[in-house]
């Protein structure tokens, strides 16, 4: 499986730019992925070269294109362990897309999503959310890894605006998905994550949307991650 990631992070072979963003349960990730594709793909638009400067928020679209394209190297290179890593691609591909991507605890399974990651990363202009993208990616340059946060309380009262539950089934709700992501992160790199693990985080309940997506874009600018209208 190594050999059809498309990157090396020892080396430094990892062209980007991704951004990652990792959330408390409560933390609408989605919808700023999707306005901050679109803001990033005008930041990043030349004329001659639209489709290639399109960022993408990760979607199991996206996701299917990406296993298919690592199904079709693997089959044109001489592998030893060819149906095999079919089999674990598509694995991912189903986990991804029925959202049972954090119940995997088979490493091999874990071995294959994290080359489905560092793939998507390597293709560049990539947004993942969730999926504990940030932690695998930590060391990766060319990339900003953002978390939303937000208090207890302030997130089971948005669970129980968003899905119509009461106090009980919220609290329950929230709890169990904040320990479902902390224990997938945990099998993944073999310890909790920690503040270090992100570039930025923020309070989503103090900030809107819009000014969160202000913030990445101009700490994008600021790393040179993405370039100013006036470079192109």
């Amino acid at each position: 499986m190594s050999c059809i990631t498309g990157c090396n992070l020892e080396t430094g072979d990892f062209p980007g730019p991704v951004v990652t963003i990792s959330r408390q349960s409560g933390c609408s990730a989605q919808r700023i992925a999707i306005k901050l594709s679109k803001i990033l793909t005008g930041y990043s638009y030349m004329m001659d070269t639209k489709t290639d400067a399109e960022w993408k928020w990760v979607d199991k679209d996206i996701i299917e294109e990406v296993v298919n394209d690592m199904i079709e190297e693997a089959k044109s290179g001489d592998y030893d362990d060819t149906e095999e890593a079919f089999k674990m691609l598509r694995q991912v591909a189903k986990a991804f897309s029925n959202e049972t991507i954090y119940d995997i605890s088979d490493d091999r399974i874990i071995d294959t999503f994290k080359g489905v990651i560092c793939r998507l990363a390597c293709k560049g202009r990539a947004i993942i959310v969730g999926r504990s993208a940030g932690v695998i990616l930590r060391e990766v340059p060319n990339k900003l890894n953002v978390r939303l946060e937000a208090p207890m309380e302030w997130r089971i009262n948005r669970i129980m605006q968003l899905r119509d539950f009461t106090q009980a089934e919220a609290v329950k709700y929230v709890k169990e998905m904040d320990t479902k992501r902390d224990t997938f992160i945990e099998r993944i790199i073999g310890r909790k994550a920690t503040n270090d693990d992100f570039d930025v985080i923020f309070n989503y309940a103090s900030m809107h949307d819009d000014e969160i997506i202000d913030a990445i874009v101009n700490i994008l600018k600021n790393k040179k991650i993405i370039a100013y209208y006036e470079d192109y």
